[in-house]
């Protein structure tokens, strides 16, 4: 690591996919922290696909991430300044910015927890975010019962691939949807789920049916976009939709205007439940449970962790691009320190 600084600056909004006119890596002196706040020195970032909606103009569900600002990102390290009841050299991770040296209020820092078993960094790329998404996505939303086929889309990623195995360790006949035939081998062999279908086939729908002969009690939507359009059609009444995500979409230009769901009429006529949830917000009193029952289940040999990590800051552009294309498997990280 460098003295100085290296940081991500929000230089534009994109439109599209996001280049280095909208992202400048960019050199300035490390920060000092003011009242109430850290200094971390980032050893890994969260490369997540909110992310790249925090860039728009348009609100979600914070404001928009200010312009000639660092990027900000979820964030683990080591506290190397403070001016708050942080100590330095307390390891912690919350919610920081795209830099070696991160400035930020510590009441978005906590403690890395402690997990039996489980690593610092599989503790960051997976517990923090992806798992409670996961799990309250699937047992509270989902609600799946023993026998129920369950559809997840995204499934090879972070929270999709904890979502499939926590279909299958509740006892449901599990469908992973991902992109080419290396991620649906991976879904099969290391995820367990009982067929995958990949959504760039041709004959994607014909695939998906084919999967689901009985039809979709529970659907685990990543996605949105087409993926959804095929999904709404073969879902059982009474099924229940978790949006947890419309990865399809965050890529759109939006000053064009947007082809909405196709099959939006199923939801009526097959008398649906579709909720859209943030994990880390509707359940926050609960994250604890979520930690101990996957942790659990991780100890079990029951849920495998997959780390996909890239070292250097200056890859996160190139890593947060890589993953609207498909490119990575499992949680993508951004090793920055030792």
């Amino acid at each position: 690591m460098s003295e100085a600084n290296l940081q991500w600056i929000l230089k534009s909004r994109p439109t599209g996919r996001v280049t280095q006119s909208n992202l400048t890596l960019e050199s300035s002196a490390v920060p000092v922290p003011e009242q109430g706040q850290i200094v971390v020195r980032t050893q890994y970032l969260s490369i997540d696909p909110a992310n790249r909606l925090w860039m728009n103009e348009d609100p979600v569900y914070f404001p928009p991430l200010p312009l000639n600002a660092p990027m900000a990102g979820l964030v683990m390290g080591v506290v190397t300044a403070s001016n708050s009841n942080f100590k330095v050299g307390d390891r912690v991770m919350g919610f920081g910015t795209w830099s070696e040296y991160c400035r930020a209020d510590a009441a978005l820092f906590q403690l890395m927890p402690d997990i039996e078993g489980v690593s610092p960094k599989e503790v960051f790329g997976y517990f923090q975010s992806a798992i409670p998404t996961a799990y309250f996505g699937v047992k509270e939303i989902c609600a799946p019962k023993p026998g129920e086929t369950m559809v997840v889309s995204g499934a090879a990623g972070a929270v999709g691939s904890i979502a499939v195995q926590l279909g299958k360790a509740y006892g449901c006949r599990v469908i992973g949807i991902a992109g080419g035939p290396e991620k649906c081998t991976l879904l099969v062999k290391e995820f367990g789920v009982d067929a995958a279908v990949d959504y760039k086939s041709s004959n994607f729908g014909d695939l998906l049916g084919a999967a689901c002969p009985a039809g979709i009690d529970c659907f685990f939507d990543n996605v949105a976009g087409e993926v959804l359009d095929q999904v709404l059609p073969r879902m059982n009444n009474f099924g229940r939709v978790a949006q947890c995500g419309a990865v399809a979409g965050y890529n759109d230009d939006p000053n064009r205007s947007q082809t909405g769901v196709r099959n939006y009429s199923q939801i009526v006529y097959r008398r649906l439940k579709v909720q859209g949830f943030i994990s880390l917000w509707d359940y926050a009193d609960r994250i604890p449970e979520a930690h101990e029952e996957v942790a659990r289940l991780y100890r079990e040999g029951k849920v495998v962790l997959r780390l996909h990590e890239i070292g250097g800051i200056e890859n996160a552009l190139n890593a947060l691009n890589m993953m609207f294309s498909g490119g990575n498997t499992g949680k993508l990280m951004i090793k920055v320190s030792e």
